[in-house]
């Protein structure tokens, strides 16, 4: 078989393809033609084997068809050109909108965020030059502190809505519609020979009924386990028998530690413990009134099963042993003796966190909680005695940001997560009340650091619509720090416990600090200054009114 190669049709043996012009023009010789004499023929090859079968394929050199190859390699690389250009133009659009916002571009973003140096006022005095001192700013910082007008006009949109209102404190009996099984298991009245409050609850087990076998906490957490593995064995030893029933003494905490987190709290909470007369929950913080009762163990884990009111009750079993001894000894019946040991609790959250009311209360008035934490700890306990530790609301945001940040921690990253923030709030208070957005809880999982804790003022006025002001102690990280002595005193005297052994007082006040910072996070080093000057504006007011509150301008935090 025969192909022509020019136009690739099959010839039969005695076909002179007289049809094809391009073989055969009107001058055409078949003996002077070197395709027809079989001149220029390239025999095609297949695994080094000559193809026979289907003939040769001939290829023949021609300008025309070289000149088409041309330009097919010119439209190759036409493509190539314009593909390149597409990728080309991609990666400036994601370099100018990456840039923008961790501040690469040359040309600064009006979205990008700063401090203002110019007025040194802003930054409580400091001059640049002392800013120079303190930290050394690279080009970002730079353009920080060029871009800080456009963050003041936040602050100053947040401070112009700033109105401190008092809630309206709800009814008893609005309380127990929203938690009746609570309700029905804490008592109105508590056992009068005992400074903490307490009393005997009739329990209905037998010896095989493990008293802790639905106990969420130890459910849900390895940690605690074994204390209630402890808590099993000794459970019947400490049951009170009358009448072919058997009883449990039951209690609730006679003090709170209720705020703020990275304030000092677990360092106060750790030289309480030290004191004879004082007794803690199994767990430092349970955190049951602001989200285990609604079944919140990691807000980002959604909600689980409700914890009981029984299983938080359960916490305090070690310390209710201990109580009950005293009061069933010897020397405690015949005297008549008073059981003088109270129990605390620290969860650091109770003070500020109302973030599950939205999902389990209604009758919300302009997107405000009609019922805070402070409502029911009170509808029980009248007479609760509450501990606040505060700190320097620009430093404990810090403090909070390296404990609980993950990865790519620096001042910088900082500097961008508070920016950030302060936009988010400053969208809530033009639509919504002060209050409203405190207590928001889509607001506050969006914020990337938690500006909302540092606003003492407003929580604490919450607490005092239920609560009388001598309930309340609030002490200063700051001063704890330097007089540690002394505000230890503060505490004892205002828990009204009893004196104390030079031995034991030095084992209290002379016990190195808990929870301090971890190495780690020192080597980053302090926030920009230009973060702080921000900051300190941010919480300004706020402070302000938390000083006049507290009768002391300490609160302040003028210089720490």
């Amino acid at each position: 078989m025969r192909y022509c190669i020019n136009c690739c049709i099959h010839l039969l043996p005695n076909d002179l393809h007289r049809q094809c012009f391009r073989c055969r023009g009107p001058d055409h010789n078949n003996q002077k033609c070197p395709v027809c004499r079989g001149e220029n023929k390239i025999p095609l090859y297949t695994d080094s084997k000559q193809m026979k079968w289907l003939a040769v394929l001939e290829v023949r050199t021609d300008h025309c068809e070289s000149w088409n190859g041309f330009f097919c390699l010119r439209k190759g690389k036409l493509c190539s050109l314009m593909f390149g250009l597409i990728i080309m133009t991609l990666v400036m659009v994601s370099y100018i909108l990456t840039g923008a916002k961790h501040g690469l571009l040359l040309i600064p973003s009006p979205f990008h965020y700063g401090a203002f140096a110019s007025n040194p006022s802003l930054m409580d005095n400091e001059s640049l030059s002392d800013m120079k001192d303190y930290y050394q700013p690279s080009k970002m910082n730079i353009s920080y502190v060029k871009d800080y007008p456009s963050i003041k006009l936040i602050i100053d949109t947040i401070t112009s809505k700033i109105e401190f209102i008092t809630r309206q404190r709800p009814d008893l009996e609005e309380l127990k519609k929203q938690e009746p099984h609570m309700f029905s298991v804490i008592p109105n009245k508590f056992l009068p020979n005992s400074k903490n409050p307490c009393w005997y609850e009739e329990y209905r087990g037998n010896t095989s009924t493990d008293p802790y076998a639905t106990n969420s906490y130890a459910l849900y957490s390895k940690r605690f386990r074994i204390i209630f593995e402890y808590l099993r064995k000794v459970f019947w030893n400490h049951l009170d028998h009358y009448q072919d029933r058997h009883y449990r003494l039951r209690c609730l905490p006679h003090f709170y530690i209720i705020g703020q987190p990275k304030c000092g709290t677990t360092d106060l909470y750790d030289r309480l413990r030290l004191h004879p007369d004082v007794r803690f929950s199994a767990i430092k913080e349970p955190h049951w009134w602001t989200r285990k009762r609604f079944g919140i163990i990691r807000l980002r884990d959604g909600f689980h099963d409700r914890y009981p009111v029984e299983d938080y009750l359960d916490l305090f079993d070690l310390a209710a042993h201990q109580i009950q001894s005293l009061l069933q000894s010897d020397a405690g019946q015949e005297r008549g003796r008073r059981s003088n040991i109270i129990i605390g609790e620290a969860s650091a959250s109770t003070m500020w966190d109302n973030n599950a009311w939205i999902f389990f209360y209604d009758n919300s008035t302009e997107g405000e909680p009609p019922f805070l934490i402070q409502d029911f700890i009170h509808a029980f306990q009248p007479n609760a005695k509450l501990i606040i530790m505060l700190r320097d609301p620009v430093e404990r945001l810090y403090s909070d940001y390296l404990y609980f940040a993950s990865a790519n921690k620096s001042a910088e990253d900082f500097h961008e997560k508070v920016a950030e923030s302060l936009q988010l709030f400053e969208g809530c208070v033009l639509d919504f009340s002060l209050r409203a957005c405190v207590y928001n809880n889509t607001l506050n999982n969006a914020m990337p650091v938690r500006l909302q804790v540092g606003l003492y003022v407003v929580y604490l006025l919450d607490w005092l619509t239920v609560f009388n002001k001598d309930q309340i102690l609030v002490l200063r990280l700051e001063d704890h720090a330097s007089n540690m002595r002394y505000t230890m005193h503060m505490v004892f005297q205002f828990l009204d416990l009893g004196p104390l052994s030079e031995k034991q007082e030095a084992l209290i006040t002379k016990s190195p600090a808990s929870n301090t910072r971890r190495p780690e996070d020192r080597s980053l080093g302090p926030m920009l200054p230009t973060t702080k000057a921000i900051l300190r504006d941010f919480y300004r007011p706020f402070n302000t009114k938390l000083a006049q509150v507290l009768f002391d301008d300490a609160f302040l935090w003028k210089r720490t």
